[in-house]
């Protein structure tokens, strides 16, 4: 009996470090972007080429594919977003493709638990189907997935593989986001200076309600604390000129100058002087 319990703990011992460990097949990776305000998830396998013709042969054309390997392919969105014009609600999705030689069909799966394309497919699980825009790209090894911002509303939706790059767009609400925060957050009642300058600083970048910003860049102004940093009155310049008053951005500029000088800052000193040339003209 003895002879039995050593034999089971050796077995046990061998298991315990005898792990094989090898570089997997394909391998895993997870990663995160914000697109405006909108947090967006990506995790999936990357398979390689490894000396394979991939489209057309190794994944057929007109067929699902998983758009990675082993388990699904998963992307969220924090926020509702906006893809081909058509609206996909925030949350998990398993990411699968119908490549073709010429275009792409990029699929929203609300079913993210199976490995690889489900047996059973429902149509009725298919939140978003996209066209995705097909180019050449350099040659890739690994199946690369990216999510990349355009601007502050919008961004694409990357799949690079072999010598093939397919690219789907979409939309974010970024400005009902922050002009919701912009709304609360001054209206708490414990804002600061540095809130009242980063309200300025989004609209006055959007390009909309000039007037509001001229008066959020005003109250930061007024609860610096001490000499206004020249950062504040640099963007207080800003708005005045997009505002039509040249004299009274050239004459805001003249101040940020001095102030970016005292503290150092040549960088914001070049900035106001040739703003200051181009408002004098």
């Amino acid at each position: 009996m003895k002879k039995i319990i050593l034999t089971a703990v050796f077995a046990m011992s061998l298991s315990t470090y005898a792990q094989v460990k090898v570089p997997a097949a394909s391998p895993k990776i997870e990663s995160e972007q914000v697109v405006g305000l909108t947090e967006i998830e990506l995790e999936y396998a990357r398979p390689g080429v490894k000396g394979r013709t991939v489209f057309g042969d190794m994944i057929p054309y007109g067929q699902i594919w998983r758009t990675g390997a082993n388990e699904n392919t998963k992307i969220s969105f924090s926020d509702d977003v906006i893809i081909g014009g058509n609206h996909l609600p925030k949350g998990e999705y398993a990411l699968y493709t119908i490549p073709e030689k010429d275009s792409w069909t990029v699929i929203f799966y609300s079913d993210t638990k199976s490995w690889g394309v489900p047996q059973n497919w429902d149509d009725k699980k298919i939140a978003l189907k996209a066209g995705a825009k097909l180019s050449p790209t350099d040659f890739t090894e690994y199946l690369t997935i990216a999510v990349n911002p355009i601007d502050n509303n919008s961004g694409e939706l990357v799949i690079s593989w072999e010598k093939t790059k397919a690219t789907v767009p979409f939309e974010v609400p970024t400005q009902k986001k922050a002009l919701q925060s912009i709304e609360k957050g001054l209206n708490a009642g414990t804002s600061s200076a540095r809130d009242y300058f980063l309200a300025a600083q989004y609209l006055y970048t959007e390009d909309i309600e000039l007037k509001k910003a001229m008066e959020f860049i005003e109250q930061s102004v007024k609860m610096s604390d001490g000499e206004t940093p020249f950062y504040v009155l640099r963007q207080k310049a800003l708005i005045q000129a997009k505002l039509g008053d040249k004299k009274g951005a050239i004459e805001t500029a003249q101040k940020s100058s001095e102030a970016a000088a005292k503290a150092g800052n040549k960088e914001y000193v070049r900035m106001n002087e040739q703003s200051i040339k181009e408002w004098s003209e």
